[in-house]
Order: structure tokens, then C-alpha cells, then sequence
């Protein structure tokens, strides 16, 4: 990583800055890494001299304090959005070279990839800035800003950020009245994420996880044309006259393709039509019917349909439904995780737009970086032992490194023997 931050430009004046670029990156991603919940938190807990000489040790410098909250936010109301896009592009490229997660692709084959979009900040009744969306809560015009995400997802938990795209409003033009604009969405949100993604991952095998939201032509036809796979829910209200025809379809005649399986006491059946072309493009269509316990010890059903354009057969098709359950993992080791789990998603970290932004990016980072301890096989048994559970982790980050002295003897230590680090299976 040295090198991908080293790249980053600095926008600052050279001769009237006192910390690198390299320094400001890791406080804030230890602002995020080590989850200290608010930028202001920099001043009270990462200024100590034992922090002071590791972070010197990481960025390379010899600096005689910490820099303060109000110079990181300094620089990054003036750094580019893309620079620190960059760095996380180069981590996830790096794992994918590395292999680290291939036997988490779909059919061999396909990363998977879940499009979903989650509420970042709100600002009540106060215009953060003219970007804003707006909604009405009683009577009364509320702010607020919501993002778009691609996180490659996997079976053992992972939620890799390797996209983002604001949802946020552009100016209204002059001649067109407030109701004649419309405020910016997920799906024109995904119209503008996608030529990114296809033009950072030109030739990553991808399938993309997405909800009814997305079950739309214009969606499937980028897919078929950056060479996608997609599995897509298909619910009654997206696609009406698909669905509705794919419904009727069903009572004229039953699918020929369908199977049973039973696990313990769980009971899936499965059907599948293959080849369907009405009005767009073609595709496939499956369905899940799963029956279990509920909590109360009463049988529940529940019904799965997905749209896709993967080729469904009585081999793969278990493991194309397993695929499409997945798109969860970004609702809940993703937005829920960094909501909830220490990161404070939705806290404000700057009233600054760029800065905001800037703050989204090195969470991603921060978060990327976690998952990767969290799930190495090598230090989960260890953290467990000796924490209690993963989510302590932190805390004792937090203290190791503003009460211990790191060396680079300690460096060179943990480098000097070549090991590999595994990833945990999947429970």
C-alpha cells in the first residue's frame, strides 16, 4: 500500500505543509480502522507519543506531533475524490490477483458483485449543500444524501466496496419548473456506476446481485453489452407485463424443469424456465419455493423468483439460487456493519461536500482492511482466544497502538518468513 498512497496528489502547497499525505491518509483511515467514532475523537485519542512514533513508522516521516482533526479535514476538502478511488481500486485489484477469492466465484467463474443503495446522511431541515435530495416529512422539506454501491460479495461474508456513486441532485435548469425536474435515484445512479466499474474491470468475469428495483431492459441490455451476468429478483412490482405474463404462463402449463431438496427440516422446491423472450431481452427465469420453522415452531413459506442470464440446468441451479440469496450480504455485512458496527456510516464527518465524500472513501478503505483480519483464518482463532470475539478487536488496536512502541525491527519480523494467509470458510 505505500506505494498506492505515495501516488496520491497532494493538493496542498508544498512549502506550507508540515504533514505528508501519507501521514494524513492513515489517520483517517485509523479514524475508521480503529473506529473512534467521530473526527474530533483524533484529538483525544491518537494524541499520545507512542501513536505519534507508529505513525511515523507507517508514513515514513519524522513528525514531532500528530496532525489535528482540522488539518485532515484541511486536506480533504481540497483532494480529489478519485485519488483515494484509485487506492481502493488497486486493493481490490490486488486481491484478484492474488486469488485470495476465487474460490468464492459463482459456477468457477463469476465474482459477484451486489448493486444496492443505502442512506448515508440526513440533515433534517438544514440544506447541507445543493446537491441535496429532498423529501417531505410532515409538512416540511427534509435533506438528506444517499449513495450507491457495488460490494463484491462472497459466501464466507465478505463485502468489498469496489464502487461507489453518489445519489445526489444537480442543479435545476432554469427553464424547467420543480415539477417538470426530477431528483437523481438508485437505477440513474446505476446508469452512471456501471461504464466506471466496466471501465476500472474490463475484463473481470462479474455477475451482478441486484433487487426488483433493477429488473428493468435498459439494465439488462448494459449487462449483455459489458458481457455481464446478472440475477435479478422479480417481484410483481417490477416488469408488470413480464410478470404477469410469466404468472399466467405458469397456470397454462407447469415448468418442465423443476427438483426437490430437503435439508433436515428444511424443504426447497425449485422450477426454472429457460429461453423466455417477451418484449426485451432474453433471459431465464427461477423459482424457490423454501418451507422451515419459523420461530414460533410453525411452518413458513417463502417465495423466491429471480431473473437471469445465466444458463440454468439441474446441475448449476442450486448453486445460481444460492448465488442470488447472496445479494444480502450487502445489506448485512455491508450498510448494516458500517452502520451499526462501529463506523458510523451516517454520521456527518464534515459539513464540507468534498470532504464528506473523501471521509466515504477511506470508511471503505478502513472497512476493506478489516474484513481481511477478521477473516483470515490465521488470526481468527488467535483473536477469539485471546478477545473474546472479533468485534474487540479494535479496541485493542486502538490501545496497542496509542501504549506500545512498534519498531521496524517488528516490521522486518513479521516479513521475514514467507507465510500465506487463508481465509475462513464459510459456516
Amino acid at each position: 500500500m505505500p506505494k498506492w498512497i505515495d501516488s496520491i496528489d497532494d493538493p496542498r502547497q508544498k512549502n506550507k505543509t508540515e504533514y505528508n499525505t501519507v501521514h494524513l491518509f492513515w489517520l483517517g483511515t485509523f479514524l475508521f480502522l480503529l473506529k473512534i467514532g467521530a473526527r474530533r475523537q483524533i484529538n483525544f485519542q491518537f494524541h499520545t507519543e507512542a501513536f505519534r512514533q507508529n505513525l511515523n513508522l507507517l508514513s515514513g516521516e519524522n513528525n514531532e506531533t500528530v496532525a489535528d482533526h482540522g488539518t485532515l479535514e484541511n486536506m480533504l476538502k481540497q483532494l480529489r475524490y478519485n485519488n483515494l478511488a484509485e487506492v481502493r481500486q488497486k486493493m481490490i485489484k490486488r486481491l484478484i490477483r492474488m486469488k485470495v477469492l476465487e474460490r468464492y466465484r459463482l459456477l468457477g467463474k463469476f465474482y459477484l458483485i451486489a448493486i444496492d443503495g443505502t442512506g448515508h446522511l440526513s440533515f433534517g431541515q438544514k440544506r447541507h449543500c445543493s446537491h441535496c435530495l429532498t423529501k417531505k416529512v410532515h409538512g416540511k422539506i427534509n435533506y438528506y444524501h444517499n449513495v450507491l454501491e457495488a460490494k463484491m460479495v462472497t459466501e464466507n461474508g465478505f463485502a468489498l466496496s469496489i464502487e461507489t456513486e453518489m445519489i445526489e441532485n444537480t442543479l435545476r435548469p432554469q427553464k424547467r419548473t420543480f415539477k417538470q425536474w426530477k431528483q437523481d435515484c438508485e437505477l440513474k445512479a446505476f446508469y452512471r456506476l456501471a461504464p466506471k466499474l466496466k471501465k476500472k474491470f474490463p475484463q473481470l468475469k462479474i455477475c451482478l446481485l441486484m433487487d426488483a428495483l433493477y429488473a428493468c431492459d435498459p439494465v439488462f441490455n448494459i449487462c449483455d453489452e459489458y458481457g455481464w451476468k446478472y440475477i435479478t429478483t422479480f417481484k410483481k412490482g417490477s416488469m408488470k407485463d413480464t410478470y404477469a405474463w410469466y404468472e399466467s404462463l405458469k397456470k397454462k402449463e407447469q415448468p418442465e424443469n423443476n427438483a426437490k431438496i430437503k435439508n433436515g427440516e428444511i424443504t426447497q422446491k425449485f422450477s426454472w424456465a429457460t429461453g423466455i423472450k417477451y418484449r426485451g431481452p432474453c433471459f431465464n427465469i427461477m423459482e424457490c419455493n423454501e418451507r422451515k420453522p419459523g420461530k414460533d415452531g410453525l411452518l413458513e413459506n417463502t417465495r423466491f423468483v429471480w431473473i437471469t442470464n445465466l444458463p440454468i440446468n439441474e446441475c448449476n441451479f442450486k448453486e445460481i439460487a444460492k448465488g442470488g440469496r447472496l445479494r444480502w450480504k450487502i445489506e448485512n455485512e455491508g450498510f448494516n456493519t458500517q452502520k451499526n458496527g462501529g463506523y458510523n456510516l451516517e454520521h456527518s464527518y464534515s459539513r464540507n461536500e468534498t470532504a464528506s465524500k473523501n471521509y466515504y472513501l477511506l470508511l471503505q478503505i478502513a472497512h476493506i482492511i478489516n474484513q481481511l483480519m477478521e477473516k483470515s483464518s490465521l488470526l481468527k482463532k488467535q483473536i477469539c482466544k485471546t478477545f473474546g470475539s472479533i468485534r474487540n478487536i479494535a479496541k485493542q488496536l486502538l490501545e496497542d497502538f496509542r501504549t506500545k512502541y512498534f519498531t521496524n525491527f517488528d516490521l522486518q519480523r513479521c516479513f521475514a518468513i514467507p507465510f500465506q494467509i487463508r481465509l475462513s470458510l464459510p459456516p
